[in-house]
């Protein structure tokens, strides 16, 4: 091989990672939590090529922990009237605790986001009614035709929920590659025992959240704003 022929297949190589940096860079970009949806279900094989994607996911020890329940169609609708039931109940005790304060520049963030989100949609501050109706747009999954509920064994701990949040991101963001909006929801964590029995789940999974999924509606106002990144300076310390 020749030192012109080593120079071109590097200079290939780097085009090529160039290329897929960009593209990547572009769908991290450009994706968003969808808070407003078409009834357009997906096509089936759309779906499972999205989850194919995400089964890469890298896990601690290759456990690959998550498990995922996908409803659609009439699924989906009787679990979005099944939460909408329960709406009302008192909260139960989350698999996963909740956190337990927002200090400082978290708190700053979750305000900011909450604020942009509300005045997408019209809710003055302060507006406790308005804002509990757009919370409960949590358990109408948005409108969206899908849904998937994700879950890690009992046994594996907080280790096993840092694995599924790794599956959510790269769910997520195949979705995208693929034109199909999501948006990860706590909200459905906090009725474990409704998922499990809802869905026939074992005792041992743990639910860390769902994913409601489909095709983004444009006109929904939710869907207007976007939420910032922090700059590397506030999320990196270099020690060189």
């Amino acid at each position: 091989m020749t030192d012109t022929t080593i120079r071109s297949n590097d200079a290939n190589a780097n085009a090529n990672a160039d290329a897929d940096a960009d593209a990547f860079t572009h769908l991290l970009d450009t994706r968003f939590s969808c808070r407003g949806f078409t009834p357009e279900p997906v096509p089936r094989p759309t779906i499972e090529r999205i989850l194919a994607i995400a089964q890469r996911t890298a896990s601690w020890c290759n456990a690959q922990p998550w498990q995922v329940v996908v409803a659609s169609g009439a699924a989906a609708e009787a679990f979005r009237q099944a939460l909408l039931a329960a709406a009302g109940e008192p909260p139960e005790p989350p698999d996963f605790e909740w956190p337990r304060e927002y200090l400082g520049i978290y708190r700053e963030r979750r305000r900011a986001c909450g604020l942009a989100l509300y005045d997408s949609v019209g809710i003055a501050p302060g507006d406790r009614a308005a804002s509990a109706r757009q919370g409960l747009e949590n358990f109408r999954l948005f409108g969206a035709p899908h849904v998937a509920i994700v879950t890690s064994d009992a046994a594996l701990g907080v280790y096993g929920a840092v694995d599924c949040g790794a599956w959510v991101a790269n769910f997520m963001t195949a979705a995208w590659s693929l034109g199909v909006a999501s948006i990860a929801q706590a909200a459905l964590a906090s009725r474990p025992a409704l998922v499990r029995r809802h869905f026939g789940l074992a005792d041992d999974r743990r639910v860390v959240c769902g994913i409601s999924f489909g095709h983004a509606d444009a006109a929904h106002p939710a869907n207007g704003f976007r939420t910032t990144r922090a700059g590397l300076a506030e999320a990196v310390t270099w020690r060189d």
